[in-house]
């Protein structure tokens, strides 16, 4: 199954976007790739097929404004595969550990390049760069209301549906991090199932 990185790559090698969106999708890519600092946008630019000057008349607040963006793209990118994973199954647990696996197996089909785009970028910017931070924030409060739709609605009171959800969220970021660092899918697989079990105790 081919990831979002590597459709998005493909796009741009292609062509057919506009170059703001390029130039965005290109970011996105090399940030969840090599993180905030490491890329330049010299760099993003080039890969993208656009011209400084381009980047910087969509972009004239220059890399920090482009990251800001490139994160919102991430997270609505994620956003979309996780509201398909928890809509493909009525019950939330199954749903979730789906989602684990179908996250382990896109970061092994990546050669392990292709983690969270939210998380590569805001680690190295976040604590001082406030556009970062904030958009970062709104990425996981995003995901996080997601599930916990999905778990209010098979019948988890509130309370215990935000919090749930605030773990899941967490857990799989974590157990992305580990699954790239061990290049190894387990972390993510044992992260989806220990959830499931988690959830089912709720219901």
């Amino acid at each position: 199954m081919k990831t979002k990185a590597q459709h998005d790559e493909d796009t741009v090698e292609q062509g057919p976007l506009g170059t703001r969106e390029r130039i965005v999708r290109t970011a996105s890519r090399l940030m969840q790739r090599q993180g905030y600092e490491a890329s330049g946008v010299k760099q993003i630019s080039q890969e993208a097929g656009a011209t400084l000057g381009s980047l910087y008349h969509f972009f004239p607040g220059g890399k920090q404004q482009l990251a800001a963006e490139a994160i919102r793209h991430g997270d609505r990118e994620f956003a979309d595969i996780l509201g398909e994973m928890l809509d493909s199954r009525p019950d939330p647990a199954g749903a979730i550990d789906d989602c684990a696996v179908a996250l382990a197996e896109g970061l092994h089909a990546s050669a392990w390049l292709d983690g969270c785009p939210v998380t590569a970028t805001a680690l190295g910017a976040a604590g001082h760069l406030p556009d970062i931070q904030r958009a970062a924030a709104e990425a996981f409060q995003r995901w996080r209301e997601l599930v916990y739709e999905k778990l209010r609605g098979a019948g988890i009171a509130e309370d215990e549906a935000r919090e749930l959800a605030s773990t899941v969220i967490s857990t799989l970021e974590g157990a992305e991090m580990a699954a790239q660092v061990a290049r190894s899918e387990e972390p993510l697989r044992a992260a989806g199932r220990q959830l499931a079990r988690l959830i089912n105790s709720y219901r």
